[in-house]
Parts: structure tokens; sequence; C-alpha cells
């Protein structure tokens, strides 16, 4: 959507500071034992803490509040009764809806003892995410997201994940541009918007570039002991930095 009044603005912020904040009370609880079941218990809690409704259950009838994916699991993760374990890489996705306006937001979390090169892909897919921002402002093509994102990923020996990508968002959870690839699409002549309200979710990978859908109809994996890194943040595009919505600093009523 493209802002056009205070309220927009206002009720965007409302809705990106819950999300964001009910992602930091799930990491609190990412530990050893614990189901992802019981931490997407702990994250309809807090949304519901706020009168906000789970995106993906409203949006596809999603079967869980949030998506929780691990290790292989790239994206849509089912949360279930199975066990955090260490070393795990556990990705959590959280997006809702109030007031009709949605945020959307996502990070990824080692559980210890974890190898030091997936820490290394955690830092590379956080300094993507600010590397496109920095490119991502009114004017700008859309595919400079991408760009941006393929080269930090390439420079440090590490791949994007080409079926999954960023997208725009405000009364829907999915808008214009729909699908903002993870890599430059020369052909891809769409043009950032002021005030146009959108995601950025880079997936970085240790060598998978695509997914394929499990036998459960929505988690999506990559390779067999492969492991990706996704962190995204829902802003508001302006002639300069983007505005980041998915910040403690909105207050949430």
């Amino acid at each position: 959507m493209i802002i056009e009044n205070e309220e927009d603005l206002a009720k965007l912020k409302v809705i990106s500071r819950i999300v964001y904040e009910t992602l930091l009370v799930m990491k609190r609880h990412v530990r050893v034992g614990i189901t992802t079941k019981q931490l997407d218990s702990i994250g309809q809690q807090n949304l519901e803490k706020y009168g906000a409704r789970s995106a993906p259950i409203l949006m596809y009838g999603f079967p869980g509040h949030t998506c929780i994916s691990i290790n292989n699991e790239a994206a849509h993760g089912i949360p279930s009764d199975r066990k955090i374990k260490a070393g795990d890489v556990v990705n959590i996705d959280v997006s809702a809806e109030l007031d009709g306006y949605f945020g959307d937001t996502g990070a990824t979390f080692t559980v210890p003892p974890s190898e030091a090169r997936i820490e290394y892909l955690c830092q590379v897919t956080r300094k993507s995410l600010k590397a496109a921002m920095k490119v991502a402002r009114a004017g700008a093509k859309i595919r400079e997201i991408g760009q941006a994102i393929e080269q930090t990923a390439k420079q440090a020996g590490f791949t994007t994940i080409k079926d999954l990508g960023s997208h725009g968002i405000g009364r829907s959870l999915h808008e214009e541009p729909h699908f903002i690839p993870n890599f430059k699409d020369s052909k891809d002549m769409r043009v950032l918007q002021e005030g146009q309200v959108i995601t950025i979710e880079p997936f970085i990978s240790t060598g998978s570039e695509s997914t394929k859908t499990a036998d459960d109809g929505w988690t999506l994996l990559t390779g067999s002991g492969n492991f990706s890194a996704q962190y995204e943040y829902t802003m508001v595009i302006t002639p300069g930095y983007p505005l980041v919505l998915t910040t403690l600093k909105n207050q949430a009523g």
C-alpha cells in the first residue's frame, strides 16, 4: 500500500510494533527442550493480548499462529511437538493484523553450541538486510534490493534462495509489489514509491538456491544438511533511508 494519511501510518506502527514485540518474547523462550508448539503458544498469547490476529491463519488457514522453521526448513514451518535441540538453527516469522492493517517480521536464532559458520551465516544475512535498506528509497529500482542482498551473500561465500523474497504489505499481508527477489533481476523495471509499505527479508543459504514443499503442504525445505537464515523488517519507503516500523519504539496502545 501507499500511505495516504497519518492514520495509516499510526495504525501500521501499532501492528508492526506488536509483531516485533511478539518475536522478541518468543526469542526469550528459545531453548533446548521446548517444543515449537509451545513457542507458538507464547506468540499467540502475546498477539491476543493486543487483540491482534495471526496473519497466516487469517489469510491462508495456516495450522499455527506463527511460522517456526528449523535447520533445513527455510520458511513456513508448522508448530508441532518437535523439541528444539542443541545446535539447532531456528527461524521465527511473526505476522498479524489489527484494525485492518498488517505487520510482518522475522529473525533467525541459534541454539548453543552453534557452528562458527552458522553464526557467520546469520551475521551476513543481517548485513544483507542493512545493505538492501540503504538502496531502498523512492525512485530506486526494486531490483536494487535483490542486487544488494545477492552481492552481500556472494562475497561471503553463500547463496540466496531465489524462490523466496520480500513483498508489499499494508491492508493485506501480501500486496504489490508481490515478489521482491533476493537476487538481481535485470528485467524487473519496477520502481519504489514514496510512502510505499514493504518488507525486506533476505533468505541466505549455505548452498541451496531453491526450496521444495514438504509433505505437510506448508513447510519449505532446502537441501539435506543445508542451513539458511532470514531477517525481516516492515518499513515505509522515503526519499532517504526507510522508516522501520517493526521496532519497540512504536507504542502499541
